[in-house]
């Protein structure tokens, strides 16, 4: 791990890369790309705000995924209808692509817009939807990968259920989904954004991530992608 310090008044950032290649991309400093949970009260407007301030200050060019429509998933799997379901990851995701625009415009950063990732920006993309659909075939045929997968959907439903409450295997299989619609920006963002380099920032990485990026699940990261874990250095 270690602590950056970007210029003038950037707050300081604990950076951890998930492996010696995630380190490579970080050391390029060509692009960042930072997940923003729309459901996460982590991502408030003043996080989003240091997280773009230390961003700019340190890569080349700076994107923010939101993966606002496969909220949806999650949604359905805890119980709602689809159509309040993707009501709910609509507005929410509407609100998260706020409190971007409003944290880069405290920066003096224009064209917010054009700086999200969002699923309309994504789906009309053709890099984005050549890995989604390898990663849905590589799901129905690889039970290894499939595992690993469920494995990661069940640990983000576990948080969302009432204590003692573990998703079944239809809220599992549902909300997998979601998982698969963030994995190209896992694998290979280089391709979608147009860059030679690029690292996924985010606070809290599950268990398959780090089981990715160390090759233990047949299917690398494309050079030059790197992920590292985020977070502020200070109390």
């Amino acid at each position: 791990m270690s602590t950056e310090q970007g210029e003038g008044r950037t707050a300081p950032m604990a950076v951890t890369p998930l492996s010696g290649r995630c380190a490579e991309a970080i050391g390029r400093a060509e692009h960042a790309c930072f997940g923003i949970s729309p459901f996460n009260s982590y991502f408030s407007t003043a996080r989003i705000r240091e997280l773009a301030a230390w961003g700019l200050s340190r890569f080349d060019r700076v994107d923010f995924f939101v993966p606002d429509a496969p909220s949806t998933f999650t949604f359905e799997a805890l119980g709602y209808a689809p159509e309040k379901a993707a009501w709910k990851a609509r507005r929410q995701g509407q609100y998260t692509r706020n409190k971007i625009a409003a944290a880069l415009d405290s920066l003096g950063v224009a064209g917010a817009d054009e700086r999200v990732l969002g699923w309309p920006e994504l789906e009309r993309n053709a890099g984005f939807g050549r890995l989604h659909e390898q990663g849905l075939r590589r799901y129905a045929e690889d039970s290894g990968f499939r595992d690993a997968c469920q494995e990661a959907a069940g640990w983000v439903l576990a948080g969302k259920l009432p204590a003692g409450r573990r998703p079944d295997a239809e809220q599992v299989e549902r909300a997998v989904r979601y998982f698969l619609a963030e994995l190209p920006l896992f694998l290979d963002t280089p391709s979608i954004v147009g860059a030679e380099a690029s690292v996924f920032c985010y606070h809290q990485p599950p268990d398959v991530l780090r089981r990715l990026y160390s090759g233990e699940l047949g299917w690398r990261p494309a050079a030059g992608q790197g992920f590292a874990v985020v977070t502020p250095a200070g109390p």
